[in-house]
């Protein structure tokens, strides 16, 4: 935990009212003893108390606040602008965080009063012992928190994509989470600070090249000020409506107020918006809530970039027009395809010198500076299906891990595409994409370093000091379900991992699984052929409908989590040479003992943990494993069921043998067959 602000920490209650917030005057006193905080704790709370004067010195500073039935955080200083809202109370959960349900399962009572006299939300921990709290980060990024001392887990956190941010790319600027860069001025505009934006702080905004003419009072060769049109807008903040009766009287309106920056018609409604123009994004095409928007630019930007008035765009434009302007706009594209090129090459250099990754965004790293990051790929992590990963340092002392993508056929534009959408998806236990590099034949993904590596380092290791204990195994368990749940129900489309095994769950410093490679199985867009024989490489984890030709859908990530689970039960691999030179297969064990009953559920322990177990736990993913490995992928729970039977919610009745557990324990010859190791 980095610091603390006037939202955090219940302790072990805290209430936030329309009229009183939850604050404080010293930020000290929020922090229960309980966390254990160090001196440099306390040194980071105080610098954020510095931070906090700055942007109001009349305390109390209302972080989080209640209106509306809604939580609300303010934008830095401008407290009129939210920078996250929960949505409203619907009696069970804000309808924009459905995820504070899952909370009242973790030692959480969630409750919302509003009457006549207040309203506020409020939620107490049910174990005096049990802490939950509100963190923000330097990013802003608000994180919730929950644990007990020391142990402390991200249980939520906002907002999840940089755009959500209000203003992220400041004035006259467009974001956009389709593109990369996200931040691009608007046509007419130039970055205020190229130093910034070079760094991806794009709070700057973006600044007129030359200034409208109204303001200068002058005309250029006899014109006045025009527009431009920018489709499938998100209209920005504020606008004021202006009763007039078409599209030509409303740009005229504009047109004739010098204050007046863009305009809009939708609906026989005209709206104009005056000043600096405040959290453009642009969306989808596809997404309904697009609108045109009309942006006013000096005369001589159009006659310099043969810009043709927005009006005349949708109305009558004589033939000569149009040619001399489609001319015009050829010429155009060839000159700001040569400035482009320009600022591209000349951007690329710069990366090497300072590189900084905001959550919610990626970079575009050059091929050479990830060369220097991982001192020429020296520093090999680990091998898998689909390249090899490197450790490396960036210039701002960040270390990264950089996996380089093998057998890529793609096009650059098809890879950057398929990278943001990646890029975009974001979940405590799922490995974050920082950036990408594409020359040429040359492929690299840029992750966040785990310093505890994968778990099979851990789980399968015989070192005392590396031992997983299992309260751990059983937190990595639930957390790896919560990544898998994420990635088949929440996502925009659903993602089959189709590779999950202990090489591919990676751990935090507090090890926190996340899962790791999630994607890249469409990313490298493989035939069948070459799927099945990147998975059989790996023992014991392949899902019965990968031979038989079947449709793969998401169980078949149900049954390799099985799979995974009975060896965090074991300790070791599913199938593991003994003596004689014979191979057990611990799921056929476990099967067998789970079906009668489970009585002797700690016989399939692993001796290392010398029975320092829960035992109902222990029976409890034992259980889940035998249904997740079912035969008929429809006998299988999805991974939502999943993460609810772990933490307690979903109950299980005893699961039958699977088929084809009793064919291998009576085909030894098949089973030494299948969990061979490829050569590829």
């Amino acid at each position: 935990m980095k610091w603390v602000t006037e939202a955090a920490l219940a302790s072990p209650e805290r209430k936030m009212t329309e009229n009183g917030s939850s604050c404080c005057r010293d930020l000290r006193k929020l922090v229960d003893p309980r966390m254990q905080l160090s001196t440099r704790d306390y040194e980071e709370i105080d610098k954020v108390l510095d931070v906090a004067v700055l942007c109001n010195t009349s305390f109390p500073i209302e972080l989080l606040k209640v209106k509306n039935h809604k939580l609300a955080l303010p934008n830095r200083c401008l407290n009129s602008e939210p920078y996250w809202t929960s949505g409203q109370w619907n009696r069970q959960t804000f309808i924009l965080t459905p995820n504070l349900i899952q909370l009242q399962n973790t030692n959480v009572s969630v409750s919302f009063v509003s009457n006549e006299n207040e309203t506020y939300f409020i939620y107490p921990a049910v174990d005096p012992n049990f802490i939950t709290g509100l963190i923000m980060g330097a990013s802003g990024q608000v994180k919730q928190m929950y644990g007990v001392k020391e142990n402390w887990f991200k249980f939520w956190f906002t907002p999840r994509q940089a755009c959500e941010v209000y203003a992220y790319c400041g004035a006259f600027s467009i974001c956009s989470e389709q593109t990369l860069p996200l931040c691009v001025c608007l046509t007419g505009f130039k970055q205020n600070s190229e130093q910034d934006w070079s760094l991806q702080d794009y709070s700057g905004g973006c600044v007129r090249k030359t200034q409208l003419q109204c303001v200068n009072n002058s005309l250029t060769d006899g014109k006045s000020d025009r527009f431009q049109a920018n489709a499938n807008m998100l209209l920005p903040n504020y606008p004021q409506s202006v009763p007039v009766r078409s599209i030509k009287d409303c740009e005229t309106s504009c047109l004739n107020d010098c204050s007046c920056t863009g305009y809009a018609y939708e609906n026989d409604e005209c709206s104009i918006w005056v000043g600096n123009l405040l959290n453009l994004q642009k969306l989808a095409k596809d997404d309904p809530n697009g609108k045109t928007v009309y942006f006013k630019l000096s005369a001589s930007e159009f006659s310099s970039a043969n810009v043709i008035n927005s009006f005349q765009t949708v109305y009558n434009i004589n033939k000569g027009t149009v040619i001399g302007g489609v001319v015009g706009s050829i010429v155009a594209f060839l000159v700001i395809l040569g400035f482009i090129m320009f600022v591209y090459l000349r951007r690329r250099n710069r990366t090497s010198k300072s590189i900084k990754a905001e959550e919610g965004s990626l970079v575009a790293f050059a091929y050479k500076d990830l060369q220097i990051a991982t001192n020429n790929f020296s520093e090999k992590l680990g091998k898998g299906g689909f390249g090899s990963v490197f450790k490396g340092l960036l210039p701002n002392s960040r270390f990264i891990a950089v996996k380089k993508l093998e057998s890529l056929s793609q096009g650059d534009k098809e890879f950057r595409t398929e990278v943001s959408t990646i890029g975009i998806i974001q979940h405590v236990n799922l490995v974050q994409l920082h950036g990408f590099c594409s020359q040429g034949n040359k492929k690299l993904l840029v992750y966040e370093y785990m310093p505890n590596g994968s778990l099979n380092s851990h789980l399968f290791h015989e070192k005392k000091s590396k031992i997983l204990d299992w309260e751990t195994r059983y937190k990595i368990a639930l957390g790896t379900a919560k990544g898998l749940a994420y990635l088949h129900d929440k996502c925009r489309d659903c993602i089959i991992h189709c590779d999950i095994k202990p090489e591919n769950i990676l751990l935090d410093a507090e090890f926190c699984p996340e899962v790791a490679d999630f994607g890249l199985a469409k990313l490298h867009r493989r035939k069948f052929s070459r799927v099945l024989t990147t998975i059989r490489g790996t023992r014991g984890y392949l899902a019965p409908e990968w031979l038989s030709g079947n449709a793969i859908t998401t169980k078949a990530d149900v049954y390799s989590y099985g799979m995974m689970l009975f060896e965090f039960v074991s300790g070791r691999r599913n199938s593991e040479q003994i003596k004689d030179e014979k191979v057990e297969y611990f799921p056929t064990w476990a099967a067998s003992i789970i079906s009668n009953g489970g009585g002797d559920v700690l016989s399939l322990l692993d001796p290392k943990l010398e029975g320092n177990v829960d035992e109902e736990e222990v029976r409890r993913i034992c259980k889940v494993a035998c249904w997740c490995i079912q035969d008929d992928e429809t006998h299988r729970p999805s991974m939502s069921q999943v993460v609810g039977i772990l933490e307690g919610v979903l109950d299980l009745t005893l699961p039958p043998i699977p088929t084809s557990l009793k064919v291998f324990a009576d085909n030894q010859e098949f089973l030494l067959f299948f969990v061979s190791e490829s050569t590829h």
